[in-house]
């Protein structure tokens, strides 16, 4: 395993928590470019605040993407950031590339950001059932961020 840069966490804790957040990290990628593919084709009566809505949840999307790169790091494992790694590796559905209603748009993004924010919930479980406060916290914080933003989406709906 390549260097690490944390003390009292053992091997296992390590390789288990690198596991969970390699699958978040191909996970917040695919989520980041979900949003920005609604946020290229998005047509509707609620544009312009949809438009802006989703550049400012996929800048949170990528700083959970980096949260979670670095931390992979800390912990000794390597990232992988490459599309063809994010399609093999992401939790989430495909994204409906050739939708441009904004109902449509909101019902996927929705879909996927609640998804995710269940993936990390089982991962908060995971990495402190096996010792790994830290991983389980960044987890928390991520999963809060989600659930706000799959609200602030799926409310253009309600």
């Amino acid at each position: 395993m390549p260097e690490h840069y944390v003390n009292n966490l053992d091997e296992t804790a390590r390789d288990t928590s690198i596991g969970l957040l390699k699958s978040a990290l191909a996970s917040a990628l695919d989520l980041q470019l979900a949003v920005k593919q609604a946020h290229w084709t998005i047509k509707g009566p609620s544009f312009i605040g949809l438009h802006e809505l989703l550049d400012e949840v996929a800048d949170r999307a990528r700083d959970h993407s980096d949260t979670i790169a670095e931390r992979m790091v800390i912990l000794g494992g390597q990232t992988h950031g490459t599309t063809q790694k994010i399609a093999e590796n992401t939790s989430l559905e495909p994204y409906p590339a050739d939708i441009t209603d904004q109902n449509d748009h909101v019902k996927a993004l929705t879909e996927r950001f609640m998804a995710f924010g269940g993936m990390c919930r089982d991962a908060i479980a995971k990495a402190g059932e096996n010792g790994d406060e830290d991983t389980a916290d960044l987890f928390t914080e991520i999963s809060r961020n989600v659930d706000k933003d799959a609200w602030f989406i799926g409310a253009h709906n309600a």
